[in-house]
């Protein structure tokens, strides 16, 4: 039988300056014990008293040069008193076998013809002319510049991307690619089947993939290869999700970074990083290049630059023009792109041949909502009867972000109650908190607030269960959640054009809040805040955006290019805008009387509707359907929304 081979175990890393820091330890602790006396104290003294210890033949040995020389006495004269500024030990408690004291020689001929009298004379045992060598000592001298050379050779090492931060941010590779490479080599777990929902955009997505894998496919019968994707729409749809599901299914190197990896302090990094960017990817190819929030680098050149100078922002942005124009069809390399603000981008880089395709990642709709939902909730402990299209039903407008979220929320909610699976309620209740904000129990409400709360919220629920096309109501609260003191949660129906009767019956429906106070109090409060907010957007976007004003007629004032952004005057006269300011508070007006006349046909339901909601502080649909009875244009439920107040 073959045996497994056992895994090589990981090397331990060992820091260069632990390397350098145990030498240095090392001299010095060999010099410590072979020349421990090195470190003693070298008492200098005179030429006169030197001959006197020379006379009285207490000198061993002498080691002179030219201009000075180094005393080593006898063992017996070091235990006189004339030597008892001598130390007998050295540092290490070894014999202090010297030198023991240095002096200048003078003239050196008398001092050698001195010394081969008083050794002819067996008064000095012996003495040398050259001193010593003392690798201690030249090690000890040149310790400065030892250190300065090592460090100077570290800097160069970290400024040229060998030390240990990595190249990416050292001095001298500055303007390299931060782009992380995702290749077979690299984990990458996320698929598309992890993609829940985007059809059409995975679809276009995969289809790049099979570009690189099986390009003579489409060049045999004459197609290039498309040179770049980008993909468009609203924060948490799945863009970057689907990029990294690329990287998981794509079997060519993928390099990912962000627009502002390019951005840098330092003038022609930006432009450095992209040329170095692209030089990797065409050595790999065929290769991905993906590139997130592009607008970061993209924005369209020339606006908002009142300096007139020469923006760094921009060399980037024309050294990428240049870099995704400059492809041959033969090189194979696709660049993706993520933005969420396709409006700001330049039109250059929009243009075919740059981006050949953007795909729009739009909001998902009901049944892509179920789909991410079972997606999101395969990891949790989940009860079995969970309906996931109710769920659907239940988060109109909401991302795949947002979803996922809902889905955490759920499980944190459902563990804050010690449950062993999520429930359904958990998923309500998830909702309202994302929704609405944290419920406010403690919060201070006065019987006279709450009475105007109910009556506020009653007539909300009041005046949409009587239009037609407004949004039937689901459940209303009166309970507090973040910055409002209550919601109503409505099921409109999904619609892609939305006519003008249609905007005015939700608009009357805003406005009920406000119109109920004044039916039942004959008085009004700021708690209208949100719906004013709200329908003054409407009433605008009909007057000016979508022309279906009869007086302004069919013009719009809307720029889809964004370039009104930065223009310092109105698309219109100043008659116009009088015009405009008094269609929008007619439209509103209008609408607001109209919920005055629903409220007061209604008002005896309205103060029993708001008895219920003081007492209950949450109805529902049934409680409507008890009072009201069954709406006569009831339609199918296709999903619920919130609305906050």
């Amino acid at each position: 039988m073959s045996k497994d081979k056992k895994p090589n175990p990981a090397k331990i890393k060992v820091s260069m300056w632990v390397v350098y820091g145990a030498i240095l330890l090392i001299l010095i602790a060999i010099q410590l014990v072979s020349s421990g006396s090195n470190f003693q104290e070298v008492k200098p003294t005179s030429l006169a008293k030197f001959y006197q210890f020379l006379d009285s033949s207490q000198v061993n040995k002498v080691v002179f040069n030219k201009t000075t020389a180094q005393v080593y006495l006898k063992k017996e004269a070091l235990k006189s008193k004339t030597h008892s500024s001598i130390k007998k030990e050295t540092i290490l408690g070894k014999e202090n076998t010297g030198p023991h004291y240095s002096l200048d020689i003078g003239n050196q001929e008398l001092f050698q013809k001195k010394l081969d009298e008083a050794r002819s004379a067996g008064k000095l045992n012996d003495f040398s002319s050259e001193p010593e060598s003392n690798w201690g000592d030249i090690f000890i001298n040149f310790l400065p510049i030892i250190v300065l050379i090592g460090f100077w050779v570290f800097m160069m090492r970290r400024m040229s991307g060998g030390g240990a931060g990595g190249g990416g941010g050292q001095i001298f590779s500055i303007g390299k690619s931060k782009a992380k490479l995702f290749d077979e080599k690299n984990d990458v777990k996320v698929t598309f089947k992890d993609v829940a929902g985007l059809e059409g955009a995975k679809e276009e997505i995969q289809e790049i993939v099979e570009f690189l894998r099986n390009p003579e496919k489409y060049t045999e019968i004459g197609g290039k290869i498309p040179k770049g994707a980008l993909l468009v729409g609203p924060p948490g749809t799945g863009k970057t999700l689907l990029a990294k599901a690329v990287a998981g299914e794509a079997k060519v190197p993928f390099f990912s970074l962000s627009g502002s990896d390019f951005v840098e302090m330092f003038v022609g990094v930006g432009a450095s990083r992209v040329r170095d960017l692209f030089k990797q990817a065409k050595e790999k190819a065929p290769a991905i290049i993906f590139i997130d929030e592009i607008d970061a680098v993209g924005r369209a050149r020339g606006k908002n630059n009142f300096s007139g100078s020469n923006d760094e922002r921009e060399n980037t942005l024309n050294q990428l023009l240049t870099e995704m124009d400059g492809f041959g069809t033969n090189t194979h390399v696709i660049v993706l792109a993520a933005t969420n603000r396709a409006d700001i981008l330049d039109k250059a880089l929009m243009r075919a041949g740059r981006f050949d395709r953007q795909i729009y990642v739009d909001l998902p709709d009901i049944r892509e909502r179920k789909e991410i939902f079972e997606v999101h909730l395969t990891p949790l402990k989940k009860e079995e009867e969970l309906d996931t299209d109710f769920l659907a039903k239940q988060t109109p407008g909401f991302s795949g972000a947002d979803i996922a979220n809902v889905c955490n929320e759920a499980a944190l909610i459902a563990a804050r109650k010690n449950k062993k699976a999520v429930g359904k309620q958990d998923f309500l209740d998830a909702v309202d908190r994302i929704v609405g904000g944290l419920e406010k129990k403690n919060k201070i409400v006065t019987p006279e607030e709450k009475r105007a709360i109910a009556i506020h919220e009653a007539g909300h629920a009041t005046v949409s269960w009587m239009l037609e096309h407004a949004a039937p109501l689901v459940k209303v609260t009166i309970v507090p959640r973040g910055q409002s003191l209550g919601a109503a949660w409505y099921l409109p129906e999904e619609r892609l054009i939305v006519r003008p009767e249609q905007m005015l019956d939700e608009m009357c429906a805003t406005m009920g809040g406000r119109a109920a106070e004044k039916v039942i109090f004959n008085k009004i409060s700021t708690g209208a805040l949100s719906d004013l907010e709200k329908v003054t957007k409407q009433a605008r976007a009909m007057v000016t955006v979508y022309g279906l004003n009869d007086k302004l007629g069919n013009i719009t004032y809307y720029d889809s290019s964004g370039q009104t952004d930065y223009n310092f005057s109105k698309p219109y006269s100043e008659d116009t805008a009088r015009v405009i300011d008094k269609e929008i508070s007619d439209l509103i007006e209008n609408q607001y009387q109209r919920a005055i006349q629903i409220l007061n046909e209604n008002r005896d339901k309205l103060v029993e509707l708001a008895d219920i909601l003081i007492d209950r502080e949450v109805i529902f649909k049934d409680d409507l359907e008890t009072i009201f009875g069954k709406r006569p244009f009831e339609k199918s439920e296709t999903e619920a929304v919130t609305e906050n107040e």
